[in-house]
């Protein structure tokens, strides 16, 4: 069964590997075509730029893709479970603090053999292509930041987790779970007053009339704001983007600096349109929902699995502990979890189809937001080339050009 189940993990790789090898394959074939639509946007400068972004992002990732993939075959099969397992358990700490230490010690390994990928992207690839804004002071302060907060985020939820399996064998999987799901919606709650401002300058729009005009169009389709923000994201990168955040009455729509100094205020109405359509037909909701009952599934399965005997068997271990199960498990869902891959993506992409037509409807203009999208996309470096079998299987947005395509369609 051992052999079984590297050589599925082995397939799984070969094939998410061969479609990023596809993928940038037909992009050097046809990255200087300049599709419909781009002609007054972009040239074969241009063109040439975002494809050697792309390419170059590609196979700095296939190759980190690579490398965590040979640590976990290493972790997995190779014995380092079975010993950092034994390692721990001979030093006679508690439930609650052996979880902690177990997959605190893991994370950390995992974020440090990462920052030479993370460097590589950002002072070696962003920078080349003018979007790094970041000193390696600041790269440096991020990354502290976001160690702390991970670290204290993770110790109360697992804190958390680990004390319901203790105390409720029996049922731990339901308790966790709607722990989880509490813990998710209040992080969407808090994020917004409490993390977001640890990293970005958040202050009130300065286009004039803008602000007027998006809470005017909210009212529109009865939802409304409490604030509308733009964030100074040009101190780190030159991408741009904007998006809302928080629920409830504590909605706020936040742009990036960037987004502000690149597109007119049509184009920002229609942008800000088109993520107001997700809300309106309610795509995030459904989104949480389905991924509450998926967790709940994996909850339950977790803890019928668990404690099966044969569990450590399946990958060449005598035995182990509540934790290197959990890991095994783990390593499990992701081979079972790529063949549903595409049809999550084609789950979102029919979610943003859904969106630009609300979009069209509510601006009443969808060439705004179609020149927004061709501007986002010049600005931004886009891949105007996807295949079309990658683009299937890992697109959550459809390809730009066919998007595109499909909005002056609307106004034909």
């Amino acid at each position: 069964m051992t052999t079984l189940i590297i050589l599925l993990y082995l397939t799984v790789l070969a094939v998410s590997s061969g479609l990023h090898v596809l993928n940038n394959r037909h992009l050097k074939q046809h990255g200087h075509e300049v599709p419909a639509g781009f002609e007054d946007a972009v040239d074969r400068d241009t063109l040439a730029k975002a494809s050697d972004y792309t390419l170059a992002k590609g196979q700095v990732g296939l190759v980190h893709t690579l490398f965590d993939s040979g640590l976990t075959l290493l972790l997995i099969f190779g014995g380092l479970l079975s010993w950092y397992d034994g390692w721990l358990s001979g030093l006679g700490l508690g439930f609650i603090s052996a979880g902690l230490v177990f997959f605190l010690l893991l994370s950390l390994v995992q974020g440090v053999l990462s920052i030479p990928f993370d460097l590589y992207n950002h002072f070696r690839i962003e920078t080349r292509f003018g979007f790094n804004k970041m000193s390696f002071g600041l790269w440096c302060v991020d990354q502290f930041k976001t160690l702390l907060l991970s670290t204290l985020l993770f110790a109360l939820l697992a804190s958390a987790a680990f004390w319901l399996i203790q105390a409720a064998p029996q049922s731990w999987w339901l308790l966790v779970w709607a722990l989880l799901v509490v813990f998710s919606l209040l992080m969407m709650v808090i994020a917004p007053y409490v993390i977001e401002p640890l990293f970005f300058k958040f202050e009130p729009l300065e286009v004039e009339g803008l602000e007027d005009e998006i809470r005017s169009m909210m009212e529109k389709t009865g939802l409304s704001v409490s604030k509308v923000l733009q964030v100074d994201a040009s101190k780190r990168s030159g991408h741009s983007n904007a998006y809302f955040t928080g629920i409830g009455k504590q909605k706020r729509v936040v742009l990036f600096d960037t987004l502000l100094q690149q597109l007119s205020k049509k184009e920002i109405l229609a942008v800000l349109a088109h993520e107001l359509g997700h809300m309106k037909k309610k795509h995030i909701v459904k989104r949480m929902g389905l991924m509450a009952v998926v967790a709940l599934f994996y909850c339950w399965l977790a803890h019928a699995l668990i404690q099966w005997p044969g569990l450590p068997e399946l990958v060449g271990m005598q035995d182990g502990s509540f934790y290197a199960r959990l890991v095994i498990l783990f390593f499990l869902s992701g081979i079972l979890n790529f063949p549903l891959t595409p049809l999550s993506s084609a789950l979102s992409r029919r979610d943003e189809y859904e969106a630009d037509r609300f979009a069209a409807e509510l601006h009443g203009n969808p060439e705004d937001l179609a020149t927004a999208l061709v501007q986002m996309c010049r600005e931004n470096l886009s891949n105007l080339h996807p295949h079309p079998l990658y683009a299937r299987f890992y697109y959550s947005h459809p390809p730009v050009v066919e998007r595109i395509q499909n909005l002056r369609n609307m106004v034909d």
